[in-house]
């Protein structure tokens, strides 16, 4: 095959450093903005973002040249950088040092979008951490507990 081709799908998250409510709502509509800017950059074009005042979610097409660590980190580390310049914890915002990365069916990717939109009510019933609990048990990832948060 003369050209490589490629369509994967991403559901990438990750929370603040020690799960902070750092993301206002007020900041979170044009932090949406900028992280798919960024994603756009990186050819790794958003299909929808979303969050709460700790975390955010993210589903996005892959590029056939980043690997999934360096998306995050390319992503993470200039979108930290914005987030600083907004005056964030007084210049002083981090994101979680880990992510976690599920691979998404085209299929399904509608109900992503659904879930990724509703996370405001989401949360109201379910805190980040069992989220995220679920999310890891629901993709089969083995983990330790006490290296999944920081």
């Amino acid at each position: 095959m003369s050209q490589s081709l490629s369509q994967i799908l991403l559901h990438i998250v990750f929370s603040t450093k020690s799960r902070r409510p750092s993301l206002s709502p007020a900041i979170q509509a044009e932090l949406y903005s900028y992280t798919a800017a960024v994603l756009r950059n990186l050819e790794c074009p958003a299909v929808e973002i979303g969050g709460t005042t700790d975390h955010i979610h993210i589903l996005c097409s892959m590029s056939r040249t980043l690997s999934v660590a360096e998306l995050v980190e390319n992503l993470k580390r200039p979108v930290s950088k914005w987030l600083k310049s907004k005056d964030m914890n007084g210049g002083k915002f981090q994101w979680q040092s880990g992510y976690a990365a599920f691979s998404v069916s085209p299929s399904l990717s509608p109900r992503l979008v659904k879930y990724i939109l509703a996370q405001g009510t989401h949360h109201e019933r379910v805190s980040f951490q069992d989220e995220f609990r679920k999310l890891l048990e629901r993709h089969n990832v083995s983990y330790d507990e006490k290296y999944v948060w920081d």
